[in-house]
C-alpha cells in the first residue's frame, strides 16, 4: 500500500488488489476499512460496501524499486546493510551505534527520517538478521541486545515467522498438526524426529536466527547515479499533489548525495502519463547542491509554468552526475557564501520561469563601439579579465538599443566632451561620433553623441544612474 499512497498525505478511500488466484483486496486505507473494506475480500464485494473506493493493481516492480530505494537511503546510517525480499531491509549497526547514541536512538532517528520519504515501517534490533526480521514484522520496536539468553526473546513468535523464511508449507501443516502453536513448542520438539519427517528446513532456520548456524547476507551496493520512481495514489494535473510527491524523491536524493558528500548541478523529474508521453522537467540549479528545498522551489516554478497533456499517474527522479562537495562548518558572524548562493538561487528561479533564453547576463567585449562593447553571457559568469573604458572616461549605465535623434529644440548643458569614437571600418559597420555628457531639464545625465556622417545630427544614446 505504501508505494502508492507515499506521495499523498491523504490517500481517501484505495485499494490495492491482486488477481491471482483470484481478484480480491490485499491492503486498504484506513479509511477504505472504515467503510468495511477488508483485507482477502473480493473486488465485487469492496465495491459494493464503499462505490467510491479506488482501486490500484498490485506492482510487485514498484515494491522491489521502493525497496532498493530505502535501502539506497539507508546508507546514512551505515555502509553495511542488504536487501532482504520481498519488505525487509537489513541493517548491520554494530559500528554505527556510538555515533547515533545506541540501538534505541538509532531506531528514532530512522524512523523519524522515513517520514521525509513517505514511508513507515516495523523497525527491530537483534543480534541475528533473521531475529531482526522476526521481531520487526510481529514485535515492532524490540531492541533485543546480545546477551546470555537472548533467544529467549524469540519462544513466543508464531509459526507464521517460519514461512517468512522460505520453510515449506508442508512441513508448517506438519508442524500444526501436532499442536505447534509457536517457535517455543518447536524447539521443544526433538530434532531426529524433525529430520525423518523431512522437516530439516525448520531445523536450520531456527538455527539461523538464534545465531547457533552463520547466516552470512550479500551487501548491498547502491546504483551510482540515484534513479527513484513514485507512484500517485489516483492521477493528478493538480501542482499540489505533484509538488508534494516530487518532495519524497528529492528526500531520496539529498540523502544519497549526503552519504557520499557529494551535489549535482542537475536532474530531470519525469511525469508519467497513461495516455501520453512522459513529461520531462530537467532542472538546473546553476551551482551544485544537495539541497532538496532548493530542487523543490526550482520543481515548483518550472510545473507552474508548464502545461500538461493529461494527468500524471507516477514521477520518476534521475539524478545528474555527483561531483564532490564537501560540507561547510558554522561560522560566528554568518555564511560569507550566503548572498552568492541567494543570488544564484535567484538566477535559477528565473530561469526555471521564465526560461534558459530569457535570463542572461552581460560581459565586456574589447570594442570601442558602445552597441558592440558587450555580449550576453550565462548569469554569475565572471568574465575572463576585467575590461574597462578609455582612462578618464565615463560610460552610462543604460544603454538604449538604438540611438535616438534628438529634436532641434531639445536643451541640454553639455558637461563634459568630446569623446571621439571612430571604429569598425574593416567589417562594414563604421562610426564616427563625438561623445558628450549632458544634462538635461530634469536633472537627468544623458549621453548625447554628433555624428561626422551626414546629416551630423545629435543623437541620445544612453543615461548615467
Amino acid at each position: 500500500m505504501q508505494v502508492f499512497t507515499r506521495g499523498t498525505p491523504d490517500a481517501g478511500l484505495l485499494a490495492v488488489t491482486e488477481a491471482h488466484p483470484r481478484q480480491r483486496v490485499v491492503a486498504a486505507t484506513a479509511a477504505a476499512r472504515v467503510l468495511g473494506v477488508e483485507t482477502g475480500g473480493s473486488v465485487a464485494g469492496a465495491l459494493a460496501i464503499a462505490p467510491a473506493l479506488q482501486l490500484r493493481a498490485r506492482q510487485p516492480a514498484l515494491e522491489s524499486a521502493t525497496l532498493e530505494e530505502l535501502a539506497t537511503w539507508a546508507e546514512r546510517f551505515t555502509p553495511h546493510l542488504s536487501i532482504d525480499p520481498p519488505d525487509a531491509v537489513l541493517l548491520e549497526v554494530s559500528a554505527s551505534l556510538r555515533l547515533f547514541g545506541g540501538p534505541m536512538a538509532l531506531a528514532t532517528a530512522i524512523r523519524d527520517a522515513l517520514a521525509e520519504l513517505g514511508l513507515q515501517a516495523g523497525i527491530a534490533a537483534a543480534p541475528t538478521p533473521l531475529a531482526a526480521r522476526w521481531l520487526a514484522r510481529h514485535r515492532p520496536s524490540a531492541i533485543v541486545l546480545h546477551h546470555p539468553g537472548w533467544q529467549d526473546e524469540l519462544a513466543d513468535l508464531p509459526l507464521t515467522a517460519l514461512a517468512e523464511a522460505g520453510v515449506p508449507p508442508d512441513s508448517l501443516v506438519l508442524l500444526h498438526g501436532i499442536g505447534a502453536r509457536t517457535l517455543a513448542d518447536v524447539l521443544h520438539l526433538p530434532r531426529a524426529g524433525l529430520a525423518r519427517r523431512q522437516a530439516s528446513a525448520v531445523i536450520d532456520t531456527l538455527a539461523r536466527a538464534r545465531a547457533e548456524q552463520a547466516d552470512p547476507r550479500p551487501w548491498f551496493s547502491a546504483p551510482l547515479h540515484y534513479h527513484a520512481r513514485l507512484a500517485m495514489p489516483t492521477p493528478s494535473d493538480n501542482t499540489e499533489p505533484l509538488l508534494f510527491a516530487a518532495r519524497r524523491l528529492f528526500a531520496g536524493l539529498a540523502a544519497w548525495l549526503s552519504t557520499r558528500q557529494c551535489a549535482v548541478d542537475h536532474c530531470r523529474l519525469s511525469l508519467e502519463h497513461e495516455s501520453a508521453p512522459p513529461t520531462v522537467l530537467d532542472i538546473v540549479t546553476g551551482s551544485p547542491t544537495r539541497d532538496e528545498s532548493r530542487l523543490g522551489l526550482l520543481a515548483r516554478e518550472r510545473l507552474a509554468a508548464l502545461p500538461l497533456p493529461a494527468p500524471v499517474d507516477a514521477l520518476r527522479l534521475d539524478s545528474g552526475l555527483p561531483v564532490g562537495l564537501a560540507p561547510k562548518s558554522g561560522d560566528l558572524f554568518g555564511d560569507p557564501d550566503s548572498a552568492r548562493e541567494n543570488a544564484a538561487l535567484l538566477f535559477e528561479r528565473l530561469r526555471a520561469r521564465l526560461g534558459n533564453s530569457a535570463v542572461l547576463g552581460l560581459r565586456a567585449y574589447p570594442d570601442h563601439r558602445p552597441e558592440r562593447a558587450w555580449r550576453p553571457a550565462p548569469p554569475g559568469r565572471r568574465p575572463p579579465r576585467p575590461m574597462s573604458p578609455p582612462s578618464g572616461q565615463q560610460r552610462p549605465l543604460w544603454l538604449l538599443a538604438e540611438p535616438t535623434p534628438l529634436p532641434r529644440h531639445t536643451r541640454l548643458t553639455l558637461l563634459a566632451g568630446p569623446e571621439r569614437i571612430e571604429s569598425g571600418w574593416w567589417d562594414g559597420d563604421e562610426v564616427r561620433r563625438d561623445y558628450y555628457i549632458a544634462q538635461d531639464h530634469t536633472a537627468a545625465l544623458c549621453w548625447i553623441f554628433r555624428a561626422h556622417a551626414a546629416p551630423e545630427q545629435w543623437y541620445l544614446h544612453g543615461y548615467f544612474g
